[in-house]
């Protein structure tokens, strides 16, 4: 039964980490092979009083995060984003496996301020990433223990688009009690400087963890739950802070389809319990060949 039992852990870079939406076995990709990773995410988000740095972070997986920077003078905005993910995974070793990872956003906003009201939208090119998943140990006589790093190869802002300017890494450990999964992903996010609207614009660094358990209902279908807690640092205008260090908590629901031995469906629930507001949902297929 074990080998059903899927887990939204990712050792940050799933998608930022590459996504690992996992299975107990066989969670690098095998030497040799490939492996399609394909995910729809969906964000609602009201925020009040945002700043032109205030960027909002929409979580593409367990471990990844699109970053989409707000404009100056909007008061309250309510937003729709909509982030297609596409990425390949290939196995260099039994436990080493790199990605390629590509998110494509559009975002619907109404924006209410003291001359009134307005909509906006916009669809582009968000990021792309490439990382490393390295299997350090497996879940034998200690718990399993991944490693990660990734960077971006091109990130899309409003003036000059960078590259090479964001760095994640991340650890995922876990232990498998059929026919329960426990779970602990962590990770962090190192951002320098880049040009926006011709200004040096640096998102805040932040740090995240996500401990979470898989129950596996029976042979097809898992289900999962945990928390999120998230601290990111104050973005930077021309070396200034925009605002202060801010902290949230997110509860995580999910559940895992196994359609074929080759193919994973992973649906996730995100809901906001403190901090800023705001849901995410997303849809993941993992399918091997």
């Amino acid at each position: 039964m074990s080998k059903v039992i899927f887990i939204f852990i990712f050792i940050f870079i799933q998608n930022s980490l590459a996504e690992l939406p996992l299975t107990v076995e066989n969670i690098i990709t095998n030497k040799g092979k490939f492996k399609l990773d394909l995910s729809m995410s969906y964000n609602n988000l009201e925020l009040q009083g945002v700043q032109a740095s205030d960027g909002v972070l929409i979580q593409t997986g367990p471990t990844s995060f699109v970053s989409v920077p707000s404009k100056v003078g909007q008061t309250q905005i309510n937003s729709d984003i909509l982030i297609a993910n596409i990425g390949v995974r290939y196995g260099f070793s039994d436990n080493l496996e790199g990605y390629l990872r590509v998110n494509y956003l559009n975002a619907n906003s109404r924006v209410t301020d003291l001359s009134g009201s307005s909509s906006t939208s916009d669809s582009k090119l968000a990021d792309t990433w490439v990382g490393l998943n390295y299997l350090f140990s497996e879940d034998m006589g200690t718990p399993a223990l991944i490693g990660s790093i990734e960077t971006t190869l091109y990130e899309e802002y409003t003036s000059d688009n960078a590259q090479f300017k964001s760095y994640q890494i991340g650890v995922t450990t876990y232990r498998a009690i059929d026919p329960i999964v426990l779970s602990l992903t962590s990770g962090y996010r190192f951002n320098q400087v880049r040009k926006y609207d011709n200004i040096d614009y640096k998102p805040g660094n932040f740090f995240f963890i996500s401990p979470s358990v898989g129950f596996a209902v029976n042979d097809t279908i898992t289900l999962t739950t945990g928390f999120q807690w998230l601290n990111k640092q104050p973005d930077k205008i021309n070396n200034t802070n925009q605002g202060a260090l801010s902290t949230n908590t997110d509860l995580i629901l999910g559940m895992g389809y196994g359609q074929a031995k080759n193919s994973i469906i992973n649906t996730t629930l995100k809901a906001n319990i403190s901090g800023r507001g705001g849901s995410d949902l997303r849809v993941n297929w993992l399918y091997s060949f």
